[in-house]
This record gives C-alpha cells, sequence and structure tokens, in this order.
C-alpha cells in the first residue's frame, strides 16, 4: 500500500473495528496525527464510505458501501501475515476469558452483591488482577506486531487505562465509551476477529 493508501485503510478499518467513532478514538486506533485522520474521514465521507453523525453520540461510522469495501483492504493489508494472526488469536482466547472473570470481579461481589468500590482492598486485589491479565495480552500483542504492525498501538493505549485505574480512576476500568480498559479490549478483539478472518463463536467467551 502506497502511505496515503495505508491511511485511507486505517481509517476505514477503525471504523470498521469501532462502528463508531470520535476522531480522538480514531487518532488512538490508528496512531495517525489530527490532520490526516481529518483529512482521511473528509475523504471517506465524500467517497460515500463513512458518514459523520451528529448529536449527544456523534463521531463517524461506516456506510454499507464502506463496510463492503473494507475486506478486500484488509485482505491486502494482513497479506504474509495469516499465520501469525492466527496463533495470536489461539493464544488470545484464554486471556479474554481471564479478562471477562476479572471484569465479573470489578462488577460483583463474589456474594453476588454489586461491588460498589467501598472496600479499596477488594477493588485493589481486582486491579492487580488485571495487571497480570495485562502483562499477558501485551507480550502476545507485542509479538504479533512484529507482523502486523498497526497492532502496535493497542499496547500503550491499555497501559495508560491501567494507570488511570490504579490513579483510582474506576471508570478507567469498564465504563463503556470512556476509552476504559474495556473499551479497548473490546476494539483489540474485534480487530483480531477481523484480521484472522475469524467469526465471534463460544470461544470468544472463556
Amino acid at each position: 500500500m502506497t502511505t496515503s493508501t495505508r491511511a485511507r485503510f486505517l481509517v476505514l478499518h477503525a471504523l470498521r473495528v469501532k462502528g463508531l467513532a470520535s476522531d480522538p478514538v480514531l487518532r488512538a486506533i490508528t496512531g495517525l496525527p489530527e490532520p490526516e485522520v481529518t483529512a482521511e474521514v473528509a475523504a471517506l465521507v465524500e467517497e460515500g464510505l463513512a458518514v459523520r453523525r451528529e448529536g449527544r453520540l456523534a463521531g463517524t461510522m461506516p456506510t454499507p458501501a464502506g463496510r463492503a469495501a473494507h475486506p478486500d483492504l484488509l485482505a491486502a493489508d494482513v497479506e504474509g501475515s495469516a499465520e501469525a494472526l492466527s496463533a495470536a488469536y489461539e493464544a488470545f482466547l484464554p486471556v479474554n476469558g481471564e479478562f471477562k472473570r476479572v471484569c465479573s470481579a470489578w462488577q460483583l461481589r463474589p456474594s453476588g452483591e454489586p461491588n460498589d468500590h467501598t472496600d479499596a482492598g477488594y477493588d485493589a486485589g481486582v486491579v492487580e488482577a488485571l495487571a497480570e491479565v495485562h502483562t499477558k495480552v501485551t507480550g502476545l500483542v507485542d509479538t504479533l506486531s512484529v507482523a502486523a504492525g498497526r497492532f502496535g498501538t493497542y499496547p500503550g493505549r491499555l497501559a495508560g487505562a491501567l494507570e488511570r485505574v490504579r490513579a483510582g480512576d474506576s471508570a478507567a476500568f469498564a465504563r463503556p465509551m470512556a476509552d476504559s480498559y474495556h473499551d479497548i479490549w473490546m476494539e483489540l478483539h474485534q480487530d483480531l476477529l477481523l484480521s484472522a478472518g475469524r467469526e465471534r463463536s463460544a470461544a470468544d467467551e472463556g
């Protein structure tokens, strides 16, 4: 891919991963600078491959035409990386199961009651469990990034969310649409599914 074609793909792929994305989220996923994201979004909208949405849930979404154009661009991007992507996906599944259990522990106490986050000791234990999962997933993604460089944005974003959690920002753990650890994890999961050509199955549920 040429530089401009790759930027176009990265933005369209991020929209395909996220579904609806603000410009800051597109910059985070793609690693592209703000002017480039702005230009590529405008070009995709002009081509009818994306649409801007205003209001409370503002952002950019892929159109049906954008979704139809994405597979060929993705195939070109992952050419030569199929084996690494398949291995990464298989390695991700058990770690994903661990992450789901940690998220459940963050939301519910062992008694089944909602976690109101008043027990600092309990929450600290869950955060340390998240840190253990973080070490596993970043090692996996760092390895994958050697073959598929665009995955290299995820470890830093996940590390940033983990640091926010450790600093006391409870929303950074699992709050939707807050660039939380869970938000970024779900993006990584969807990216792996798309890139490895897999369908979500019972194995993904851990």
